[in-house]
């Protein structure tokens, strides 16, 4: 439904567009409190979904490649360590190397097969992989649109604030994958080990 929804060309100030309607979703999700979750997670989900892909188009990412959607939905994997603020300690690398055959794999299962397939254990197994990586952010959510009253604000800050992480981690993942288009995964892998040891 993101990518459906997103148009072909970049444009301009949507990611400001993106962060007011998920920080709307989340303040009208909090006010129903946890009744309200299962309708407002995934329209929350398909947002930042949406996000994130639009920012990989305008980072060059081809969205018809069959790899280009897995590759957003990976970002939840990338994003979701908590504790961390520092790339370098994130292990972006080895996530992506944890997920990259899974990510090939259900690619090339929704190019052969479509999605709607029944019987789909790749993306399964790819689901539950960023899942398992994310999870601790769906719970912390689900804390904070506990109470209704104090749910309206705290599913808006919420919201606002992973928005605004995940479209971080999207530019960055989005840009490392432009690099390596140009001058080779090897190079730029390289590259990034020297910066982390700086760091």
């Amino acid at each position: 439904m993101a990518l459906r929804t997103l148009p072909r060309s970049p444009r301009t100030g949507s990611e400001l567009l993106h962060r007011a309607l998920a920080t709307a979703s989340g303040a009208a999700g909090g006010t129903f409190g946890l009744a309200a979750l299962p309708v407002e997670l995934p329209v929350s989900t398909v947002i930042m979904l949406r996000s994130i892909a639009d920012i990989a188009q305008n980072e060059g990412e081809d969205l018809s490649d069959p790899e280009a959607a897995p590759s957003c939905v990976e970002v939840f994997a990338l994003g979701g360590r908590a504790g961390s603020a520092d790339a370098s300690e994130s292990g972006y690398f080895a996530v992506r190397g944890m997920l990259a055959k899974t990510v090939t794999e259900a690619a090339r299962f929704v190019a052969e097969r479509g999605v709607i397939k029944e019987g789909a254990p790749i993306l399964l197994k790819f689901v539950t992989q960023v899942a398992a990586r994310s999870g601790l952010v769906v719970t912390q959510k689900v804390a904070a649109q506990a109470l209704p009253v104090v749910g309206a604000l705290g599913g808006a800050a919420v919201n606002y604030a992973f928005i605004e992480h995940f479209q971080e981690v999207v530019r960055g993942h989005f840009t490392v994958r432009r690099l390596e288009r140009l001058y080779g995964k090897d190079k730029i892998r390289t590259e990034y080990d020297q910066i982390a040891q700086q760091l």
